[in-house]
């Protein structure tokens, strides 16, 4: 494999171009997301974090279903809208607490499908849909669903804490298979029980108050690379990657696994010395965790197989969202 062919198709990936407007839009608000002074973060994460008292933070986090995933299949856009809600809310260390959404649709039939994929992530996932609204006669099917959850304030895991020295842990659940009409999903919740699934949740809450990890967040649309690419703005840092390192499911080629978005899947970043700890703990889950790199001070991507090395990411020229995360005290 040509390793210049590689990147060249991961920074053309729309998974990862579709995100270089966020810093466009967050900028519009920079001067008011935190008129409450109870922000505790700022933009570039997978959650929100609003501060409540007695130690702790409530997390809201939103995600729209990809129009292409809603016109393959609805069933699966419906049950996926549960799954990358919980995901959000699980990068953070937090314990989500329930749903709404949002529902626009042009046919009873589609409206049922999609029901029935949330209802099914409801019951896989243990988080209630508990409301929302509903546009019956639109021109167009999409869905949006948002999720509170809540942690402890001194256990939240945030995107933007990454040190240098830190090690890359990329954790994936390898007992998977693609969707068979979106093939860039890798399922391994559907024909899971609801308690490993809900354990592998649980997981991230139990490092978070280890305080075993510096950063995190779940792998999504930008694939494994483009997530560890967002992490690394929200940090303000670099990263060398050895891509022989990555967990990564047998059959499937790089070019594809690296866009994968995997149903239990997520970037953390750790010390040295509570790496083995954090490999061990998500083994009971079934999530194979491998350091595959180490945060650097310059702020670049560089990936290296098989004796080739290549910067992916110049965060200096180049960026995904674009977005140095705050963190208020």
């Amino acid at each position: 494999m040509d390793l210049k062919n590689l990147i060249n198709s991961i920074r053309n990936f729309e998974g990862i171009t579709r995100k270089n407007m966020i810093k466009e839009v967050t900028g519009q608000l920079k001067d008011s997301y935190n008129i409450t002074g109870r922000t505790v973060i700022g933009f570039g994460d997978d959650a929100s974090a609003i501060d409540v008292g007695n130690n702790q933070l409530l997390l809201l986090a939103t995600d729209g279903m990809w129009g292409k995933l809603m016109e393959a299949d609805p069933w699966w856009a419906g049950y996926c809208s549960v799954l990358v809600n919980v995901n959000d809310i699980a990068a953070m260390g937090g314990i989500p607490l329930g749903m709404t959404n949002v529902l626009s649709v042009n046919n009873p039939e589609t409206c049922k499908e999609i029901m029935n994929g949330i209802n099914e992530g409801v019951k896989k996932f243990g988080v209630p849909m508990v409301g929302g609204h509903l546009h019956p006669d639109t021109p167009y099917n999409s869905l949006d669903v948002a999720i509170t959850g809540i942690i402890n304030k001194e256990d939240i895991i945030t995107s933007g804490g990454a040190q240098v020295g830190d090690q890359v842990l990329v954790a994936v659940d390898l007992d998977g298979k693609p969707h068979p009409k979106f093939y860039l999903n890798w399922d391994t919740t559907t024909f899971k029980s609801k308690e490993l699934v809900q354990d592998q949740i649980k997981a991230l809450n139990r490092l978070a108050g280890k305080h075993l990890v510096t950063a995190g967040k779940d792998i999504s649309n930008p694939g494994t690379l483009g997530t560890l690419g967002m992490l690394l703005e929200a940090s303000g840092v670099g990263a060398y990657l050895e891509l022989e390192k990555i967990p990564r499911a047998n059959g499937i080629p790089w070019d594809d696994w690296l866009k994968m978005y995997p149903g239990a899947g997520f970037i953390l970043t750790a010390p040295q010395e509570q790496v083995e700890e954090c490999i061990k703990l998500l083994a009971e889950v079934n999530i194979t965790t491998r350091v595959a790199g180490e945060i650097i001070e310059d702020e670049k991507l560089f990936l290296s197989y098989q004796n080739q090395e290549e910067i992916l990411f110049d965060f200096k020229t180049d960026r995904i969202m674009g977005v140095r995360e705050e963190i208020k005290n």
